[in-house]
């Protein structure tokens, strides 16, 4: 019993200093990231046959040797923009060496980092958690970011690991990684740095298509898709078609690519938030269930795959060099966002329009919805559209919703859409039709085929290679339009290109797609509202007559002159308004309070358009593929 005693007492102090070691090392500064390599591989295994319970049994091992780790937590994770890392999604967190647990604390101020003191005679440390994984029954699509941690001190690019998954049964599975091996639902992939694991997801499915579209080409592309049912994973002849097309304009736009093969990694289902994540030789690309079912809807959400094929070249090979960090600890800065995701989506837009996945009319179509919206932003009186790039990391602490109009939130996309069709129509006029943006595109990133090395850029870089296709103060002309505020559109590009913007009472089919997709009714250039198909009000103009009145971000609609709420109840209103001088009567619920409000509005419906305007149709030229 005495010695049971002595031996629980020596535990404890040994324990106590050990905690004690632990926290002292929490107060002295995190190492700077070196760019040597780290000695010793890690590994990581994720088992994912658990995922019917929302759980991924996550293994790794980390080289140490005795004295004090730090351990990151993935935190910055690039295209996202901000310190969005899911650590919260760990759970069960356990480091053991030699058979035995290991103390681990987080730091205080930097929470993804974790310090632990290891003991002498251990060489390496074993973690062990669950990934709390929002998973549905049918596919997986997996970021190892989510399922990872790092030794600091060293350049993610100088630390190896070894991965390997366990997939649900029978299910099929692909990724940018390179498989060494795969024996049943086991796979093992080829050693990579941890850079590229991050930049590698996988995706898993129960219904899986791959295509191939880039048949007798050197370099491998392929469409990978997964989703909800086997139907929804099927693409026509004519939508591989429109891909591979999209394949070969990119190609001949940018002179050289980024990858030594790529893959599309896309979902299609209702279950999942619907975005685009840009990887170097792959994309996390997640539509609506029926996007290859339904062909407005094929074609509403037609950008977003050439969008993420273009970040390869546009984000990934050259990147911001405040983009650019050694770890995925370091804060990025978004400055030239503008750059990085505005240029995408312009030339998203011109090879969906090169590609054949849209007409040109279509992509004029999408033009006039973009530019009918970046000309309603009211927050340009106090916002520029530079600070939209700035102050994106502070989207992922929260806040309260609604007034988005007058916030702006991500702008530095839509409208860097209309900054680059801008310079892309005033190379045309200054240089009388022999110059393009395109020879920007091969001159900034066709260089170092097939490598995915990233090469970073700044603002001097982008004007010097402006001016080298056409000479301009192109410093003061993107200046005057990134720092702008007040109260119209500074770019100009869809009046340079031979159009002008119009409005009339019927929309587009994209403008009808998208109400359909988002479950709204758009009025925000006419009563200045946008709804929920429930009644809620999603956004208001600021200091517009709905506003002014009441109707605001957050009140639902219960009626509209008398009759119960629905999309065409308050389309009806608008447009009966038109032709008489009686306000919209609206029956609003605030929380718990009921009013009646009424709305002086007699504009009728209103939605954008393009029709010819003056000089040569260049937004015509531009859409024509390259031969």
């Amino acid at each position: 019993m005495r010695q049971s005693l002595r031996r629980a007492t020596l535990a404890a102090a040994v324990a106590s200093a050990m905690a004690f070691s632990v926290s002292q090392a929490i107060a002295a500064d995190l190492p700077v990231a070196a760019d040597q390599p780290y000695p010793g591989n890690l590994t990581l295994h994720v088992d994912l046959s658990d995922a019917s319970r929302h759980l991924y049994h996550v293994r790794e091992t980390i080289p140490v040797s005795a004295g004090h780790a730090i351990l990151y937590y993935p935190k910055w994770i690039p295209g996202v923009h901000g310190p969005s890392g899911p650590l919260s999604n760990v759970a069960g967190f356990v480091i053991t060496a030699n058979g035995k647990r290991i103390p681990w604390r987080r730091d205080l101020k930097e929470m993804y980092a974790f310090h632990v003191d290891v003991p002498a005679g251990v060489d390496k440390l074993e973690l062990a958690f669950e990934y709390l994984a929002p998973a549905t029954p049918n596919y997986i699509p997996l970021s190892f970011n989510e399922v990872a941690f790092y030794p600091a001190g060293h350049y993610t690019s100088r630390i190896t690991i070894e991965p390997s998954v366990k997939l649900p049964s029978g299910w099929k599975f692909a990724s940018a990684l390179e498989t060494a091996s795969q024996s049943g639902d086991e796979v093992t992939f080829k050693p990579v740095s941890f850079e590229n694991l991050v930049d590698s997801p996988l995706m898993t499915g129960k219904y899986f298509t791959r295509i191939d579209l880039a048949p007798g080409q050197a370099t491998q592309v392929h469409l990978n898709i997964t989703g909800d049912t086997a139907a929804g994973v099927k693409a026509t002849e004519e939508q591989i078609a429109k891909q591979r097309a999209l394949v070969v304009q990119a190609n001949k736009l940018f002179g050289a690519h980024h990858y030594a093969h790529y893959d599309f990694l896309l979902v299609t289902s209702d279950h999942t938030n619907h975005f685009g994540l840009e990887h170097h030789q792959s994309s996390d690309d997640r539509l609506f269930a029926n996007f290859l079912t339904d062909p407005d809807v094929n074609v509403a959400a037609g950008t977003l795959l050439p969008h993420e094929y273009i970040h390869s070249w546009n984000g990934k090979f050259r990147r911001p060099a405040d983009l650019w960090t050694p770890t995925f600890t370091e804060p990025m800065q978004d400055d030239l966002l503008w750059v990085y995701e505005g240029l995408t989506d312009y030339w998203a837009g011109v090879l969906t329009a090169r590609s054949g996945i849209w007409t040109t009319d279509q992509w004029r179509d999408s033009l006039a919805a973009i530019a009918a919206d970046m000309s309603a932003r009211t927050g340009r009186s106090w916002r520029s559209l530079q600070d939209t790039a700035d102050g994106i990391p502070l989207s992922s602490r929260g806040g309260s919703q609604g007034w988005g109009n007058l916030r702006r939130g991500s702008d530095y996309y839509p409208e860097g859409q209309m900054l680059w069709l801008d310079v892309d129509t005033k190379i045309r006029d200054l240089s009388g039709g022999k110059h393009t943006l395109d020879e920007f595109a091969r001159a900034f990133y066709g260089m170092d085929n097939g490598s995915y090395v990233p090469k970073t850029y700044t603002f001097d870089d982008v004007v010097a290679t402006l001016n080298g296709i056409q000479p301009y103060d192109w410093a003061s002309f993107l200046r005057q339009r990134l720092d702008y505020t007040g109260d119209t559109l500074p770019e100009h590009g869809i009046e340079g290109g031979g159009w002008k913007l119009v409005y009339d009472d019927k929309p587009t089919a994209f403008a009808k797609t998208a109400e359909k997709l988002r479950k709204t009714v758009n009025l925000a250039y006419s009563l200045g509202i946008q709804v929920s198909d429930k009644g809620v009000v999603t956004d208001s103009q600021w200091d517009g007559v709905a506003a002014k009145a009441g109707i605001v971000p957050g009140v639902t609609l219960v009626a509209v002159n008398g009759k119960d709420y629905s999309a065409q109840v308050l389309k009806d209103a608008v447009a009966e308004a038109k032709s008489g001088s009686t306000p919209i009567q609206f029956l609003i619920k605030d929380i718990d309070d009921y009013r009646t409000v009424g709305v002086d509005y007699h504009g009728g419906l209103k939605y954008p358009h393009l029709v010819r305007g003056e000089g040569k149709d260049l937004i015509g030229a531009i859409a024509t593929p390259k031969k």
